[in-house]
């Protein structure tokens, strides 16, 4: 059993070319002044994380779950599971779905909460409910969180506004205190 902790997660939503990673990079560097920063990604098409014939790959492809790299300057973690893992039958999920991504984005948070992460930045994940930054002309209904800023507002009033969420708080190992719906 681990230690209660508190985990500030924010989504950035809107369309491609919207400048949503432009905004990660600035918020990143921001917020890393004050505490641990994450960012989470979401990909909707398969990408080659490591290289085809490299170790981790050969590792991974031989039947390994999970793989991690360690590398003089970066370790990654490799998870066979993806968006297919089904939902832990024994625990509560952080972010109720059905939705096998917004399945896999809960179990990624969990982690970065279990590591000391402060601040979360999730680029992508609109149907998560998360508190939102929406870019583009978006309609806020079209995101599953609260909206608390758009892409075009200042970085002080974003940042104000991360530093202002209430936080996704842990009790337990298996999820959140509060749950939290669409």
């Amino acid at each position: 059993m681990r230690q209660d902790s508190t985990l500030r997660a924010v989504c950035l939503a809107g369309p491609s070319d919207s400048g949503k990673t432009s905004l990660v990079e600035e918020l990143v560097s921001r917020l890393g002044a004050e505490g641990r920063v994450a960012t989470v990604k979401s990909i909707h098409h398969d990408v080659e994380i490591d290289t085809p014939g490299s170790d981790t790959y050969r590792h991974r492809t031989a039947g390994a779950e999970t793989v991690i790299g360690i590398t003089p300057e970066l370790t990654f973690d490799i998870a066979t599971r993806g968006k297919r893992d089904p939902p832990d039958p024994d625990g509560d999920a952080l972010l109720e779905s059905d939705d096998p991504e917004i399945r896999a984005l809960s179990r990624g948070l969990e982690r970065l909460a279990r590591r000391g992460y402060d601040t979360v930045l999730v680029e992508g994940f609109a149907q998560a409910p998360l508190p939102t930054i929406l870019f583009g002309e978006r309609d806020p209904s079209a995101v599953c969180g609260p909206v608390v800023g758009r892409g075009d507002d200042s970085i002080d009033d974003l940042v104000g506004a991360i530093r202002s969420l209430k936080g996704l708080e842990f009790s337990h190992a298996g999820g959140p205190s509060d749950e939290t719906d669409c």
